[in-house]
């Protein structure tokens, strides 16, 4: 028969098992900080939004965001199938192809089992289909206020790989490129804006998709337009009774690699776009069509748009 229990030996014991039950209580206290980080809460073109912190593995159908993710030092592990700008090039060659920026292909995301999925404007419409594969965010550029949204899109991306401290770096760098831009714009004159395609001009004004120009380089519209996301169509007398002093052209078709047709340059060459200031002056911007359509809203599309016009201007 065991001998009684007397309340010394019982104190004994509990006090024996105290340091298990710390070690088991930090151990859930570690396990529960773990979880807590496990995730961030960051902004997005539809508030916030909670999601992976340091995702391994992220699926990207925009090339802005794309951009800024290789800027902070990040990795894309999927890519829509399209014309990227030298500068994603080697991104390109290292990630899978998951679709199209308008039809993703949802096998080829299941695939890469990842982590984390970002759409924008052309994806847009595929953000709940994709959803339910993995957490999607909308990371799409505020038009109206360009700068200051892919600022945004820079901070969140910055919080979500924990790079924080990249991503303040380099907005900072391009803010300093911007305010010396604004120096060689000042006395420049009038601009306007247009894009080519298929035979076609629109022209872009202040406020729209390319409308950094007159909105934060500070380039005077020569004519005010209508902020419209594909453009206002236009004719060539439109060009000439605007006269701009500096016409700034996007060639859509080479841009995506169309082939086949008039380039800008000759669909501008006319007796009546001829007469303009910007034409007889040699005054005449070509932007990189492939940064400005294709891939904007990031950082280092940023910073080659910013030295598209003022390369232009000074050139």
């Amino acid at each position: 028969m065991s001998p009684r229990s007397t309340p010394i030996t019982r104190l004994a014991a509990v006090a024996a098992a105290l340091p298990l039950v710390a070690v088991l209580a930090a151990c859930g206290s570690d396990s529960e900080a773990e979880e807590a980080a496990s995730t961030v809460t960051v902004t997005t073109a539809q508030g916030e939004v909670e999601v992976p912190a340091q995702p391994q593995t992220i699926v990207s159908y925009d090339l802005g965001t794309i951009d800024i993710i290789d800027a902070l030092g990040g990795d894309v592990a999927g890519v829509p199938d399209a014309t990227f700008p030298d500068y994603l090039t080697s991104v390109q060659d290292d990630a899978e192809v998951v679709g199209s920026f308008f039809e993703p292909d949802f096998e080829a995301v299941a695939e890469l089992d990842p982590d984390l999925i970002i759409v924008s404007g052309r994806s847009l419409d595929s953000m709940d289909d994709l959803a339910e594969i993995a957490t999607t965010i909308d990371l799409s550029v505020d038009e109206t206020d360009y700068w200051a949204s892919v600022q945004s899109n820079v901070e969140a991306l910055g919080t979500i790989l924990g790079a924080d401290d990249e991503a303040t770096a380099v907005v900072a760098d391009v803010q300093t490129q911007i305010d010396e831009a604004t120096e060689v714009t000042a006395d420049a004159g009038t601009g306007l804006i247009v894009l080519t395609t298929g035979g076609e001009v629109s022209a872009y004004g202040a406020g729209s998709r390319f409308g950094i120009v007159h909105d934060l380089l500070g380039v005077e519209p020569a004519v005010d337009i209508d902020a419209e996301t594909h453009g206002e169509p236009v004719s060539f007398e439109y060009v000439a009774e605007a006269n701009p002093d500096w016409l700034f052209v996007i060639d859509r078709d080479a841009a995506i690699g169309e082939t086949g047709g008039e380039s800008a340059e000759a669909i501008l060459d006319n007796a009546v776009v001829d007469s303009t200031t910007a034409w007889s002056e040699g005054q005449v911007v070509y932007l990189d069509g492939v940064v400005w359509y294709l891939a904007g809203g990031g950082i280092t599309a940023m910073s080659e748009m910013v030295s598209n016009v003022t390369e232009g201007i000074e050139s």
